[in-house]
Parts: structure tokens; C-alpha cells; sequence
């Protein structure tokens, strides 16, 4: 029999399709010394649920845990996703923020990346951000800032001190909250009638084609489809009107939802449930299938590292990425399969990755000396990386990469 859990959409019977096992915070970066049984762990497993369609975690993890005063990841540290923002921002601008005295917020707004364009631009707005030191940054940026998590509570005093809003926005943040009611009716108490609310995460088509399943981790509760999406905004009188499939993170798509017949929806909409229909991405059969292949990937990578180190070659990881605690957990890569991981983030250096205690180092370990391979953890940065260490590939080293299959490049 199955483990099941109650969706925390519908309440509908949540059927457990992969468990990834024993998991640590994905961004709780270890401290040389520290003690190892303050580490917090988890049992990482996904299913889905037989009403609403939504895929999801089994357990929850409590989110003081994962965001707090050091969370480390900021948005703004790739060159490709600074653009993708202000693209959005402009997009917004030119779009919905055209009214007199426009009224922007954004959920989960990290460092500001996407709010700057807007206050550049004199357009009132507001990030909520419960994450205090990246939320510090945003404010030094001119943006501003409100350190709090967003629920429905939060919305209504939004409301009251600020007025109703024309957009609200959030980037890779709805899929981390479990208490999607809390949000969604905050959502619309906070929305004008003429209102939208966009929101981009990873989609679980393109997990499932990639078998990019390290996109799974705590921090990622829920998987979104459209047909799943759809379900959840019916539920609080919102209505999904658009959908538009996204390149970065390794394949997202920006929802638009609406309060309920405000607006028609587009084309996009039925041309990808239709598509999702023709995958067969709600049945068990498909996620099962996706199973199987997530653990061809771990059979192959542990067996092309124990190659590596037999032949007396050094391997070193690029990117201390969250989702690289997942295939690190799960495959048991600790140092002496993987040497250190080389990332840019001053707030990872010098500290060990979650659960395998790999160490961290800045990146110009890199090239001191050139690894024969680098594991490529941050994969979904792919061509910005790679064309950036094009010296590593002139000196004879090879990328190893596992999404969609193990290979070397």
C-alpha cells in the first residue's frame, strides 16, 4: 500500500510516487566543526493527488527553517536571470501598470532584482520578503521592503495602508508555501477587480521530460501543472487567463491568474492543457515511469564518479545550488567522490553542503589547478557557465551532467 497524505489544495488523497529519503535543508550550509546532530533532516517524497491533480511533498517542512536572516541564494547573482527581471518588469509596465498612480507587489522579492526596474520607473510598489538579509539588500537598492511572510493577514494590511494592487507578482516563491489558501484569498482581497496576479515556478512538465528531479527539494512543496493551477485558483474565485512557458531555472511557466471572468482566457491556456492531457502528466503510470529514470541517473553518476577516482582522476562540483543537496543526498557523493564545490556565493564559502559535507570553496579554486571533470550542479546555467570557463574545457576538462541523462561534455 501507498503512503498517503491530505492535499493541501482540495484535501483530496495524496498518493506517494518517489521518495527520495533521508534529505537535509537544502540551503542549511554547514559550519566547519559544528555538531552533526543539530542537522536537520527529512524524508523528501512527492505524490499526487487523486482529486486536484496538484503533485506535492508529503511532509512539510516548517518554513522558519528554510527562510530566515542567512538565507544565501540571491536572485541577482546570474547575469541571465537579472535580465529575465527586468524584461518581466518592463513587460508589466507596458502592460498592466498603465493606470494612474499603478500599485505593484511582490511576493518573496529576495534582493530587489525585479522591484529596482520599477522603482527606477516611479511606480509605487512593494516586496514582501520574509528572508531579513537578502530583504536588506532590496531596501539599499531604493526598493521597498516589508520583512514579513505574505498570507492573507499580511494582504489585508497591504490593503488597508496601501490601497488595492495591480499586479501582484511572485518569482519562484508560490510553489514554496504549502498554505496556498492563506495566499490565494490574500491574493484577491488585495487585488483590483481589473487586477492580475503573475507567478512563475518550475513546471512539472518539464520535469518530468528532463528527469530534472533535483528540482525537488524542500524548499519546492508543489509542482504546478496548468490543470492542477487551474483547480487551485477555481477554489478562491480566481481564474487562470494565461500561460507562458519559460526558459530559465531549467523550464518554468508565468502563470497569469484573474478574479473569475474579468478576462478571457488566452490560447495558451487550452493549447497546453491539451498538451499536458496528451503526456498523460496526472496519471501514475507517467510519474512512476519518471521514478525509474531518476534512479537510472543515480546508478549512472555514482558509477562514472567510482570510475573517475579508481583512475585516479579529480572531480570538483560547480554550483552550491539548492537542488544539489537532492542528487548529493541521494546519491551519497560526499569528498571522497567529489573533492570540494566551487560556487560564488560569499555566504556558502568556507562551509560544507547540507548532509554530505562536501566542502565549499570561492570560485577560484577552479582553476587551481583545473579538476579532469566538474560536476555541474548549477546545470541550469549551463551555457552562462560554460562559456565563462571556456578555459577549463582548453586545459582538457570535461562537464559532467545528469539532467536529462548522465553524460560527459
Amino acid at each position: 500500500m501507498s503512503n498517503t497524505a491530505e492535499c493541501r489544495i482540495c484535501g483530496g488523497t495524496v498518493e506517494e510516487f518517489f521518495d527520495f529519503g533521508r534529505q537535509p535543508l537544502s540551503d542549511a550550509f554547514v559550519a566547519p566543526g559544528a555538531d552533526p546532530e543539530k542537522e536537520f533532516f527529512f524524508r523528501l517524497a512527492v505524490g499526487l493527488c487523486g482529486g486536484c491533480t496538484m503533485v506535492q511533498l508529503m511532509e512539510e517542512v516548517p518554513r522558519e527553517a528554510m527562510f530566515h536572516e542567512e538565507y544565501p541564494y540571491y536572485s541577482s547573482g546570474s547575469v541571465v536571470m537579472r535580465g529575465h527581471f527586468e524584461d518581466l518588469a518592463k513587460h508589466l509596465i507596458a502592460t498592466e501598470l498603465t493606470g494612474d498612480d499603478p500599485f505593484a507587489v511582490e511576493m518573496g522579492c529576495n534582493d530587489g532584482i525585479m522591484l529596482k526596474t520599477l522603482a527606477d520607473s516611479g511606480i509605487r510598489h512593494l516586496g514582501v520578503e520574509p528572508s531579513g538579509g537578502v530583504a536588506d539588500v532590496a531596501a539599499s537598492k531604493g526598493v521597498r521592503v516589508r520583512k514579513s511572510f505574505f498570507e492573507e493577514s499580511t494582504a489585508r494590511e497591504i490593503l488597508a495602508e496601501d490601497g488595492p494592487a495591480d499586479v501582484i507578482y511572485a518569482a519562484n516563491t508560490l510553489c514554496h508555501i504549502p498554505y496556498m489558501d492563506s495566499i490565494l484569498d490574500g491574493v484577491k482581497a488585495l487585488l483590483k477587480p481589473s487586477g492580475v496576479f503573475v507567478f512563475e515556478d518550475p513546471y512539472l512538465g518539464e520535469i518530468v521530460k528532463r528527469t530534472s528531479f533535483d528540482q525537488i527539494y524542500d524548499e519546492h512543496f508543489y509542482f504546478f501543472t496548468l490543470r492542477s493551477v487551474q483547480q487551485m485558483a477555481q477554489r478562491h474565485g480566481l481564474e487562470l487567463v494565461d500561460a507562458h512557458r519559460l526558459d530559465v531555472h531549467g523550464g518554468e511557466v508565468r502563470y497569469t491568474l484573474a478574479p473569475a471572468g474579468s478576462r478571457t482566457p488566452s490560447a495558451a491556456v487550452h493549447e497546453l492543457l491539451a498538451e499536458e492531457q496528451a503526456a498523460g502528466l496526472h496519471e501514475r503510470a507517467t510519474l512512476e515511469a519518471f521514478g525509474a529514470k531518476v534512479l537510472q541517473v543515480k546508478e549512472d553518476l555514482v558509477t562514472l564518479l567510482r570510475k573517475a577516482k579508481d583512475e585516479g582522476k579529480r572531480v570538483v562540483a560547480y554550483g552550491a545550488t539548492a537542488k544539489s543537496a537532492t542528487i548529493a543526498n541521494l546519491c551519497g557523493l560526499g569528498p571522497d567522490l567529489v573533492e570540494f564545490v566551487c560556487d560564488t556565493t560569499p555566504a556558502k564559502q568556507n562551509r560544507l553542503t547540507p548532509g554530505t559535507h562536501i566542502p565549499v570553496k570561492p570560485a577560484a579554486a577552479f582553476s587551481d589547478p583545473y579538476p579532469d571533470y566538474a560536476l555541474l550542479f548549477a546545470w541550469n546555467h549551463a551555457d552562462e557557465i560554460m562559456a565563462k570557463e571556456q578555459a577549463f574545457r582548453d586545459a582538457g576538462g570535461q562537464w559532467i551532467l545528469y539532467v536529462p541523462t548522465v553524460r560527459l561534455v
